[in-house]
């Protein structure tokens, strides 16, 4: 599905803080690559991904494979860094995960008994 465009600006926000988390060198997107950023995603729904040297049409290429192999929604592209989103319920309901239930605080005073 999609990213809206106020999703979209969401995930580049949150993505802003984020160090790139997988790389992808001289030899290209390799299969080895590919199962990188699929685990990557798995654990982390939104991803950076750096490319280096490569050229702008080489990159956008790269994303389009990326997302069209994994499932990966494009958040954006900028410079070498290519930010990628794929919804992972599991690792969401992880995080979001019902606390245990805290014990309800004390309703009774206890006297303190002072010797004098």
């Amino acid at each position: 599905m999609p990213l809206t465009p106020q999703q979209r600006r969401e995930m580049k926000a949150l993505a802003h803080g984020l160090s790139p988390v997988v790389l992808i060198g001289g030899n290209g997107l390799t299969p080895a690559v590919l199962k990188e950023i699929d685990v990557a995603l798995r654990a982390h729904e939104l991803l950076k991904v750096q490319v280096a040297g490569e050229d702008k049409e080489t990159r956008s290429l790269m994303m389009e494979q990326i997302c069209t192999e994994l499932k990966a929604e494009p958040v954006q592209s900028i410079g070498r860094m290519l930010v990628l989103f794929r919804e992972n319920a599991e690792a969401r309901a992880a995080v979001i995960a019902p606390r245990p239930a805290r014990r309800a605080p004390r309703t009774t005073k206890r006297s303190h008994q002072g010797s004098a």
